[in-house]
């Protein structure tokens, strides 16, 4: 549970009207590391919005293959939850929990009463919209315009931005899941960027030089 004060410095942008309606009506919800919170196909009822810990969004292929394509972190929504709730339509995406996480439900009603009472709603509804939309666009580029050595790169700084940190906890094979090519193409690139002195390969664990 969240009081005020918390919830304010998580969502600055909240009006003090906004904050009191969240405490009063929404549905908190914590999920540890390794649940999947939202899969392709579901009908969705609620708008999330992360408190605490860090969610992988993902793209999910016919043949049970995983596309990573952006986190959800404190203070974000997820946009696809909004989107669905309000056309009733099933997920196109798979939302999996990287660290701890602590949610606040917003049921469909709720959501859609905010959006004409409170200004502040409404404009981060819009805000998170259009900065989604902007990160889908940077992963279509990157699919479309790198070679996979870019996209690889491209990959793990967004990663050192999630979670702050030049010490990156991933596999080879994670890594390949991610970006939908194989473990071995994935061991030479990184090999080479050790030996261009990007990173320092350990067990488990990528360790950004730059």
């Amino acid at each position: 549970m969240h009081d005020s004060d918390n919830l304010k410095k998580i969502f600055p942008s909240f009006s003090d009207d906004l904050i009191d309606e969240i405490e009063t009506n929404a549905i908190h919800q914590s999920y540890k590391a390794g649940a999947v919170i939202m899969r392709t196909g579901q009908y969705i009822n609620n708008t999330i919005l992360v408190t605490k810990g860090q969610i992988k969004i993902y793209r999910e292929g016919e043949n049970g293959g995983e596309f990573f394509m952006y986190y959800l972190q404190p203070g974000q929504a997820c946009a696809v939850s909004m989107i669905c709730a309000t056309r009733s339509q099933t997920s196109q995406i798979m939302a999996k929990v990287v660290e701890d996480v602590e949610l606040i439900m917003i049921p469909l009603s709720l959501m859609e009463k905010w959006m004409m009472q409170y200004r502040s709603w409404y404009e981060f509804v819009l805000f998170t919209y259009r900065t989604r939309f902007e990160e889908v666009l940077e992963v279509l580029d990157s699919i479309a315009f790198r070679a996979m050595d870019e996209r690889l790169e491209f990959y793990l700084k967004r990663h050192a931005e999630a979670c702050g940190c030049k010490d990156l906890k991933l596999s080879h094979q994670e890594i390949a899941t991610e970006l939908n090519t194989s473990r071995e193409v994935i061991s030479r690139l990184l090999k080479k960027m050790e030996q261009r002195g990007l990173v320092r390969l350990h067990r488990n664990q990528i360790e950004l030089l730059t």
